[in-house]
């Protein structure tokens, strides 16, 4: 039974990241602190060092050859299950829409688990919660991530090609009323498999979240496999960011409410 002890806990892990995000929205929209421009920036600041190096610091940690593969089977199971329902409903419904199908999958389960979902697990279920968090991460960042990046570019490409039709009826309209001769060029033909596939790799290539990942994946390889821990300066090289990983994300995500 959750005693209010639990409650306590829960509210103390969880306060301190609403108190940045009101901070950030307050910056913005009550005192007009930053300019639009200098969001950006603190965004940047975000996206390409303190939450990579967030991510390098709890993945470096696990142990791959001990995961949870009951916990990683049971997530990928209930994402599956979510694609199926969003499938079903966007071929089946009359209201439904493979662009809002994407944009539920996307707000279902691909959470921001790391900067929301340390602190709370912490305060509920210590490390061993924690550990299954980071887990459910990086497997959402190699496998998922990718997933939705696909499914992304094949939407863009349709929408690109819809667009090009449209276009082009459009100019043969007015050349018809005009009196003029009709061009004779074709409707663009969907990318291929393998031209998406790239299209992602790059994508996926310039996401530092991604680097942050594999990075930290390939040292828990390794540091575990031959037992060895990170050098101190290494660490404390990490450290000194991934320490404002937190505080900085929320900030940032309460500037662009």
């Amino acid at each position: 039974m959750i005693g209010w002890e639990d409650v306590y806990k829960v509210v103390v892990a969880m306060v301190p990241l609403y108190v940045a995000l009101m901070l950030g929205y307050g910056s913005v929209k009550w005192w007009g602190i930053f300019t639009p421009e200098q969001c950006d920036a603190i965004n940047r600041l975000v996206c390409y060092f303190t939450l990579p190096l967030f991510a390098v610091e709890f993945t470096s940690h696990i142990d791959p050859f001990e995961m949870n593969y009951r916990f990683i089977g049971a997530d990928t199971i209930s994402k599956l299950v979510i694609v199926g329902v969003l499938v079903i409903w966007a071929k089946c419904s009359s209201k439904g829409s493979y662009c809002w199908s994407i944009t539920s999958f996307s707000l279902s389960t691909l959470t921001n688990a790391l900067v929301v979902g340390v602190p709370l697990m912490r305060a509920m279920y210590g490390e061993t919660g924690v550990d299954l968090v980071v887990q459910s991460s990086v497997i959402q960042a190699i496998i998922w991530l990718t997933f939705l990046l696909f499914v992304l570019e094949f939407r863009r490409s349709g929408v690109s090609i819809a667009s090009a039709a449209a276009t082009k009826d459009g100019g043969e309209q007015e050349k018809d009323v005009e009196g003029n001769t009709n061009g004779d060029g074709g409707v663009s033909s969907r990318p291929s498999f393998w031209y998406l596939l790239k299209v992602v790799g790059m994508k996926l290539a310039s996401n530092p979240n991604s680097y942050a990942c594999v990075v930290g994946l390939a040292w828990a390889f390794v540091a575990n496999r031959w037992h060895f821990e990170m050098p101190s300066i290494m660490e404390g090289s990490i450290l000194i960011m991934s320490k404002a990983g937190t505080g900085t994300a929320m900030f940032s995500m309460g500037e662009i409410i």
